[in-house]
């Protein structure tokens, strides 16, 4: 695989950290700005809603530059939006910088997906897209376990400096590694913009809105579910975070290896698993060892999802993809921010802290449904020109009797 990969998975790494550092600290930013937990989990729903926005406008506003040059403004506004974190004296100016920092989410992964695509061969695309998630996914391994165990310690504004030091990095590597490649001849934004009329990518973002949806459900919430319904202590909310970073990194790299095989199946499986996980774990939230093992099993079967959805939308998109490469990663987070809110919801009627899973396994059940109608649909699409070709026999022919 290209150097060029490494650069992408640092960035990448960064902006894992900074996306869900915050799930494990919530608790005390809530205490530091006197708010309550569920209005703490804003910082969650206005970093993805940003996402959402940022991803097209960010992709928009970087048609007229090189991919490399844009993936560098994007990590320099990132840097901004931590430091601004880390910094504020209010909660509002705090959720300011998270949405900052959220603008770059988006775009970056969506250009960089494009990018390392097309660094090697179209039978690897899924597992290039897949590595450079990985920076992504050992974030939650090593970034955001450390990230929460120095918030809690010496305090959440010190992790978001760190976080804006590693955009620095970023930064760095996209600029040494990353190919200044040419833009696609001929492509502009009104074919950007008219691939999105193709049912195939509309129906692979509504997968992605409502599966990884799903996953932020549950996790979301995890500091405060693991410590008041579990009985873990504080200090373990770091170790729980290492685990579901361990099944991210397991998921996602399994997920781009069979996407590239079977990427549909891929789904059904990965979606259906989900789903059941989910809601077992409203039950299994009550029991310490079988709670680590769910974390683990949210965090691989999720993250399955990530590199066959992004590739799909790629493969429909094909010979315009960036935007709507970018548009999907802003549904992932747009189901972030949807299942954020749906938690809180549920937690402040009086559910308890583990209805949110139940929202969960509704999300990911959806996402499964819309799975099986897109495949229906391209086969219903598909039938008509393989008769027309020839490549399928319109009747079975009659038997030959001896």
């Amino acid at each position: 695989m290209p150097l060029a990969l490494l650069a992408l998975a640092i960035g990448a790494f960064g902006i894992g950290t900074t996306e869900f550092v915050i799930m494990g600290l919530l608790p005390e930013v809530a205490g530091d700005f006197g708010v309550s937990i569920p209005t703490a989990g804003y910082l969650v729903t206005g970093y993805a809603l940003g996402v959402v926005l940022g991803a097209p406008l960010m992709t928009v506003l970087g048609t007229k530059v090189s991919r490399k040059r844009m993936l560098m403004v994007l990590m320099g506004l990132f840097v901004v939006g931590n430091l601004l974190s880390a910094l504020a004296p209010t909660f509002g100016l705090m959720l300011t910088g998270r949405v900052v920092a959220s603008l770059a989410h988006g775009a970056f992964f969506g250009i960089g997906s494009v990018v390392a695509a097309d660094l090697v061969a179209p039978d690897k695309k899924a597992g290039a897209i897949a590595l450079m998630f990985t920076g992504l996914t050992v974030a939650n391994v090593v970034g955001v376990p450390l990230g929460t165990l120095v918030g809690q310690s010496v305090g959440w504004r010190v992790t978001f400096g760190i976080v804006a030091a590693l955009g620095v990095v970023g930064l760095a590597g996209v600029a040494a590694l990353v190919p200044d490649m040419p833009k696609a001849e001929g492509v502009r934004l009104r074919h950007e913009l008219a691939a999105l009329k193709n049912v195939q990518v509309l129906l692979a973002m509504a997968m992605t809105v409502l599966g990884f949806g799903g996953v932020f459900a549950a996790i979301t919430y995890i500091a405060p579910m693991m410590t008041h319904v579990t009985g873990f202590a504080d200090g373990s909310v770091t170790w729980l975070l290492v685990l579901f970073g361990l099944g991210m990194v397991g998921g996602n790299l399994i997920g781009g290896r069979y996407a590239d095989r079977a990427l549909m199946p891929m789904l059904y499986l990965s979606l259906g698993a989900l789903a059941v996980v989910l809601a077992l774990f409203t039950l299994t939230a009550h029991n310490k060892v079988a709670a680590a093992v769910t974390i683990v099993l949210i965090g691989a079967l999720g993250f399955a999802t990530v590199p066959p959805l992004q590739k799909r939308v790629l493969d429909q998109a094909h010979g315009a993809p960036t935007l709507a490469s970018a548009l999907n990663i802003g549904a992932f987070n747009l189901g972030n921010a949807l299942a954020a809110w749906l938690g809180g919801m549920v937690i402040g009627a009086g559910l308890g802290y583990t209805a949110p899973n139940w929202v969960g396994a509704v999300l990911a059940a959806s996402a499964l449904m819309l799975a099986f109608v897109s495949a229906a649909l391209e086969r219903r699409d598909t039938a008509p020109a393989l008769l027309a070709t020839g490549s399928v026999p319109a009747e079975r022919p009659a038997a030959v009797s001896s």
